[in-house]
């Protein structure tokens, strides 16, 4: 279940619904799948195989076809993050640079967990949006943000693209920002 921290209040929000109607109101999509549907042995597994990575995209494919058909996405892949992911310190410093797109940025947690920094209006400022197996989320195309793990550093995430090369990521410098 996602949680979001805003963080000049250092409020939070907790709940499926409360969290998906605050991101909803600020233009984010946010749902939740059923990570029952998995079997068991690919629950907490963050370290997959091929063939591993092809069973969980099936299992969810029709969550991800109503996705496809609701916002237009034409392709989508699967990443995974883990102690075992070669030069991952290095991959996550080039990921925690506040940037944006120019397309929707989703994630579909399989596995793990995730935090996607985001920022809101003036009068909210950054936010956290915590990520765990199960939670949806899309960041709206131009609106600065960026993914990283959290303490354990481990996830598996379904991305789902419109451009079907994928997203590019666009530094978004701002000043207003604080790790």
């Amino acid at each position: 279940m996602a949680t979001i921290r805003i963080r000049n209040t250092n409020e939070r929000i907790e709940g499926n619904e409360r969290v998906g109607d605050f991101l909803g109101s600020l233009g984010v999509l946010y749902e939740h799948w059923d990570i029952e549907k998995l079997p068991d042995r690919l629950r907490e597994k963050c370290q997959l195989s091929a063939e591993e990575q092809a069973e969980i995209l099936s299992v969810f494919e029709p969550e991800i076809q109503s996705l496809a058909e609701r916002r237009g996405y034409v392709k989508w892949d699967m990443v995974t993050l883990s102690e075992a992911t070669p030069n991952l310190e290095e991959l996550l410093k080039k990921f925690e640079q506040v940037h944006t797109h120019t397309e929707d940025e989703v994630r579909a947690i399989a596995a793990g967990n995730g935090i996607f920094i985001i920022k809101g209006p003036e009068e909210i400022g950054y936010f956290d949006v915590e990520l765990t197996a199960g939670d949806v989320i899309s960041v709206p195309e131009n609106t600065p943000h960026f993914f990283t793990l959290r303490e354990d550093k481990q996830v598996v995430a379904i991305r789902l693209f419109i451009d079907p090369a994928g997203w590019v990521a666009h530094p978004f410098a701002d000043p207003a920002f604080q790790k």
